[in-house]
């Protein structure tokens, strides 16, 4: 096999045709590393914090699709992973997965020991989630706590502590991931439920929906109240009311629970996030 193929394979195994996953973790990282630094944190933290959350997703990948291999393969969706056909081997995988999150490391050890030690504790928690699956029956908050350890890291890298704020930041995120992670979870209902998998999606039956809803509302109600404070401005507030749109236009995509409404619902989360992000920069800019 040539290199460039090689290489094929390895991108695709860390997801990188497709950025909405890391998306994901970047934006809340972003507006709580805003909120700790009362606008632009600098370009060093800003590098760290961008460039370690596409190393730690990438890695995420690795760990996931070598956990997931054995299941994958009966899911419509995963089946073709490169982990799951053999076209990667799991031990290639994990090396992978090992050199990313050590430049991720890297890349955080040039900040201070506090942060360094929850970067060590998110990494455990990236470990151990997709073996909640197994066992857990809404594995999505697993993911959740996982999705949400840059917001805490971004107050200690700007202050070294992590306030109340941070802590409410951090509800209202999970909150978010329980809302699209569940969406996701209802793309694979089906085999899953054949598989004997745990999802919040099939733990929820047919309250999957309107759980969806409350977590959305739940996400925005926290995050606009949260950092309530004069620094936020018409910016950060018309924001939310944007977000809350895009909410309204994903109940009409996943109300009648198809495959493709669902999976559409979920790749376009990112966009909550950016809005939210855009509004809390842009009122700290206007302030």
């Amino acid at each position: 096999m040539n290199t460039r193929h090689k290489l094929a394979l390895y991108l695709d195994l860390i997801r990188w045709s497709r950025p909405a996953g890391w998306l994901l973790l970047l934006w809340p990282t972003l507006s709580a590393l805003w909120i700790a630094a009362g606008g632009f944190p600098g370009w060093h933290l800003f590098l760290v914090f961008t460039l370690g959350t596409i190393l730690m997703r990438s890695a995420g990948c690795c760990i996931n699709d070598v956990a997931d291999r054995e299941f994958d393969r009966h899911v419509k969706r995963t089946a073709q992973r490169p982990v799951t056909t053999g076209a990667v081997s799991v031990k290639e995988a994990l090396v992978l997965g090992a050199v990313l999150a050590l430049l991720a490391l890297a890349l955080v050890l040039t900040t201070n020991a506090a942060t360094i030690a929850w970067a060590l504790g998110a990494f455990c928690v990236t470990l151990a989630y997709p073996y909640a699956k197994r066992f857990v029956a809404m594995p999505q908050a697993v993911l959740g706590v996982a999705f949400s350890f840059g917001i805490p890291m971004a107050f200690l890298a700007v202050h070294t502590q992590v306030p109340p704020l941070a802590w409410w930041l951090m509800l209202g995120n999970l909150c978010w991931v329980l809302a699209y992670d569940t969406e996701y979870a209802m793309v694979d209902r089906d085999d899953d439920l054949a598989l004997g998998m745990k999802t919040s999606a099939i733990t929820l039956g047919r309250m999957d929906v309107p759980v969806v809803m409350l977590c959305y509302l739940g996400y925005i109600a926290i995050w606009a109240l949260a950092p309530a404070s004069p620094t936020q401005g018409a910016m950060f507030y018309i924001a939310c009311l944007l977000v809350l749109a895009q909410v309204v236009w994903h109940f009409t995509l996943i109300r009648r629970r198809t495959r493709e409404g669902c999976f559409k619902a979920f790749r376009l989360n990112h966009w909550l996030g950016f809005t939210m992000f855009a509004g809390l920069a842009a009122s700290f800019a206007l302030k």
